[in-house]
């Protein structure tokens, strides 16, 4: 190249230098450790490693080998990881196999335990994520759990039937009343635009004070000649059977889960109908663009995730609680089912074994109570700790360093860029 000015010649020789594309394993792993999997195991262990702390923290032993930390520090390491110690040992002993027992059928007893904490929590959870996947928020899981539990009690302590139709025409008749209650939902969100949240939550308190004005009330739901505000047992020939004999809780409703998750799985991933969530959750204007009737997805959806959630409260009326229930037959488990939902990233095989860890805690977080004097509200904290990092996954990058997936935005970095001046 020549200089126009000074008639120097200058030769400039460029080099090019070829970037090896990384391999296919390299892209692999870098998915993998910043997949949804991930993260979610991360955030389970994350939250019980500050469960641990504050398990250290609140027990007594510990506080008094810290009193005379300075004379003796291995103590308080020691009293630290006693309480540690015993408390996860607890939680798996009574969630999952409780070594203490001599014969395997009844060491086996606490995993039966969990599996039967975990049935209304799955299902439930299916419910909600279906609801994710269609851009919709149900958070009325309490109200169609009472509404189903109310229509296969009374059909399950009231009818005469043969045996297997009477359990039959109960669980139908359970799933029919959630579905229904949660439709109201769907018909007012695709008629009116009426909020689902807020729809959602007055219809809980509706169903719950209509259930219990039916407890105390005879000739609805209250048992014949009793005082009190619960129903009379289900007849034998309405009752859920036990799965593994008579000596464990757990029954035939977890394999009706079972068959429901993969019922859900196809549904969102193979069906057409499923297509239509899907499109209508990432957006709805494109997919009424494209033709879909945006407000009867709204309506189906509902429909769906209220009859998911409502095989929850049929199995806790017809196969937990088959002496009668009240109404607090839901127990928490219509919100917990939003943990799970989001614990499971909305994918049904995730709501699975989300709803199983949280069983296990349900399970296991008795046995610390009873073993150890732990609190129970320390689970409790532990639960929310994983919705907490679950619902956080750049702060689960930042503290493992994990790579950003292709896909998903880089975080933009806050500190000014360095201006270097050029004097010529």
């Amino acid at each position: 190249m020549t200089s126009p000015t000074f008639g120097v010649q200058f030769t400039v020789e460029t080099a090019t230098t070829e970037i090896a594309p990384p391999s296919r394993w390299n892209i692999a792993l870098k998915e993998m450790l910043g997949g949804s999997v991930i993260i979610s195991i991360l955030s389970v262990l994350s939250a019980l490693v500050v469960g641990a702390i504050l398990i250290a923290v609140t027990d007594p032993g510990v506080h008094k080998a810290a009193g005379y930390f300075a004379a003796r520090p291995t103590s308080t390491f020691q009293a630290i990881w006693d309480s540690i110690f015993g408390a996860y040992s607890s939680l798996f002993q009574g969630s999952v196999y409780n070594f203490r027992r001599p014969e395997f059928a009844t060491g086996i007893k606490p995993l039966t335990e969990t599996l039967t904490f975990a049935t209304p929590l799955i299902v439930a959870g299916l419910g909600v994520a279906l609801t994710f996947r269609v851009g919709l928020f149900n958070i009325g899981g309490r109200g169609q759990m009472l509404i189903a539990a109310a229509c296969a009690g009374y059909v399950g302590f009231t009818w005469h039937l043969p045996p297997v139709i009477h359990l039959i025409v109960a669980v139908l008749a359970g799933i029919i009343g959630g579905a229904l209650w949660a439709g109201i939902v769907g018909v007012l969100k695709a008629r009116t635009g009426a909020h689902e949240v807020i729809v959602t939550i007055m219809l809980n308190y509706i169903a719950f004070y209509l259930v219990s004005w039916m407890l105390r009330t005879q000739g609805f739901l209250q048992a014949p000649g009793s005082n009190n505000p619960k129903t009379a047992p289900i007849l034998e020939t309405a009752v859920m059977p036990k799965l593994l004999g008579p000596g464990y809780n757990l029954n035939t409703g977890f394999l009706l889960v079972i068959a429901l998750t993969i019922f859900v799985a196809w549904l969102l991933s193979r069906s057409s109908l499923g297509f239509q969530f899907r499109a209508v959750g990432e957006n709805p204007n494109a997919a009424r663009v494209a033709g879909i009737r945006v407000d009867r997805m709204y309506i189906y959806a509902m429909l769906f995730s209220g009859g998911l959630i409502a095989v929850a409260g049929v199995i806790q009326v017809l196969g937990v609680v088959p002496a009668g229930f009240s109404s607090g037959i839901d127990a928490g488990i219509g919100f917990d089912a939003i943990t799970v939902a989001l614990l499971g990233r909305a994918k049904p095989w995730g709501v699975f074994f989300a709803g199983i860890l949280f069983g296990a805690f349900k399970a296991g977080g008795f046995a610390m109570q009873a073993a150890e004097g732990i609190p129970i509200d320390i689970v409790l904290v532990v639960q929310s700790l994983i919705v907490l990092f679950i619902a956080a996954p750049p702060l689960i990058r930042a503290l493992f360093r994990l790579p950003v997936p292709a896909g998903e935005p880089k975080p933009v970095s806050l500190r000014r860029p360095r201006v270097k001046a050029v004097t010529r």
